[in-house]
Parts: structure tokens; sequence; C-alpha cells
């Protein structure tokens, strides 16, 4: 028999500890609640404690799984939320634009995302993985998770519900892959009803977060092959970002005619 203590415990621990920080955050507001809103494209103000709240529950609870993947997590969680913070007002979007800035000899706060992400996830996953082609493909798919899950942020619920349906498939299994999976989802599982409601919205700092928490699960429960196999579909779906966006905006339009907007600053990497 699969002993399942260790996954439902690493779902109620990030579930609980994201609903105990979301409640101090929005009770405490540091720096004033002005720092914490943002306006939708409905014109409703939400809040940004949804994001902080769920990658630090994630972290924690995938670092008892294993810490490097905890460090993962809060590395990418730290990385957007410099990006939430300084690119708020910045209207370049995508890899390529801050690329192309970079280039000119202007370090934007998306291309700091890109590579501290990145940097962040090659280091776990050289801890995680022994061997070295193996190392290089876990940091891919930790990147590359955490980048996915920020471009399918196009509307209210998008990012946590897609965590919780690319998690899904993780729980079948078992081990530290399976109990890393079930940390993604407890913290999604949280805040979701607040970010449907339009309250709260995660924002870089919780999409990146629990996408890198995925990522760690998968590296965590595959083989190379299918390191090999999550990493070349990540680094497409990088490649062609604005589609992917594009796609999921589409696809939420479809499925809400009449429905709120996007809420601004979600789903487009900066």
């Amino acid at each position: 028999m699969i002993d399942r203590a260790p996954v439902t415990g690493s779902f109620a621990l990030a579930a609980a500890l994201a609903r105990a920080g979301l409640t101090a955050l929005r009770a405490a507001a540091p720096g004033g609640r002005g720092r914490w809103e943002r306006t939708n494209h409905a014109g409703r103000t939400v809040a940004l404690h949804a994001g902080p709240a769920s990658a630090v529950a994630a972290a924690v609870a995938a670092g008892r799984v294993r810490p490097a993947a905890g460090f993962a997590v809060l590395a990418a969680g730290a990385c957007g939320a410099y990006d939430d913070v300084a690119g708020a007002r910045d209207p370049r979007r995508g890899f390529r634009a801050h690329l192309t800035a970079l280039r000119e000899g202007e370090v934007t706060s998306g291309a700091v995302k890109l590579f501290g992400i990145s940097a962040a996830g090659l280091v776990a996953g050289a801890v995680l993985k022994e061997r070295a082609l193996d190392k290089a493909l876990a940091g891919v798919v930790i990147a590359g998770s955490a980048h996915l899950v920020n471009l399918v942020d196009v509307r209210p619920g998008r990012a946590a519900a897609a965590v919780l349906a690319l998690g899904a498939p993780g729980l079948l299994g078992r081990g530290p892959g399976a109990a890393c999976a079930a940390a993604a989802m407890g913290a999604a599982a949280a805040v979701l009803p607040d970010d449907l409601r339009q309250r709260e919205m995660l924002g870089d700092t919780g999409a990146h977060a629990l996408g890198a928490a995925l990522g760690a699960a998968i590296a965590l429960s595959r083989g190379r092959a299918g390191l090999a196999a999550h990493a070349a579909a990540l680094v497409a779906a990088a490649a062609c970002g604005e589609r992917v966006s594009a796609s999921a905006r589409w696809r939420a339009r479809a499925g809400e005619r009449g429905g709120p907007g996007e809420v601004s600053g979600a789903g487009r990497a900066r």
C-alpha cells in the first residue's frame, strides 16, 4: 500500500500557511495598503497579498520535501516580487523586449527575473539530480515551469487553476515528487477562491513560485527521458510565449462571454 501521508501533509501544510499568510498580510499591509493594490482591466481593485502568501507557503512545504526545491520556489517568488514592484509601470512584455533592452545597456526588471529564475532552477536541478545532463534538464524544467504558469495567468484564478490541473497527475505517483506537487497545489487551492472573486491576485510572485514548485515535482519524479520531454515542451512554450498567453486569453474569453477583464500585470512575461 502506498503511504499517502507525506502527500496529504504537504498539501495541508501549504494550504494552512497560505491562508495564514494571506490573513496576516491583509491585516498588516507592510508599507501601506496602496503598495499592495493594483487595478485590473475591469476597473476593480485587487490586492497582491496572495502572491507572497502562496510563495512562502509552497516554499516551506516543498523545502520539507527537499531543501533545494524550497530554495527554487522561494527564489522564483523573490524574482517575481521584484518584477511586481520594479516593473509595475514597464509596458514592455516578453523576453525578446527585455533582452533587446539588455543589449542596449538597460537592465530591466524582466531581465533580472529571467536570469534570476533560470539561475535558481539550475542550482536546484544540480542538487536534485546526480548526473550532469539530468541536472541541466531539471534546471530547465524548474525555470520553464515557473514561466509557463505565469504565461497562462490571463484571468482571475487561471494560474492557480492551472497549478491544480498540472499538479494533479503528480499526486498519482509516490515519493518526494508527489509531495512536492501537493505543496504547490495546497498553496494554490488556498488562494484560489479570493483570486476568482477578484479580491486577490497571484501576480508574478505567486505564479512563478507555484510554477517552480511544479517543476521541482517533475524533476523529482522523472527520469532522463521524462525530463527531456518536459524540457523540450517548456522551451517551446517559452519561445512562443506571446502565442501561449494569447491562446489562454482567447480560451478564457470564450468561456466567459461578458465576464470580467483580465488582471493587469498578470500572464505577461516581463
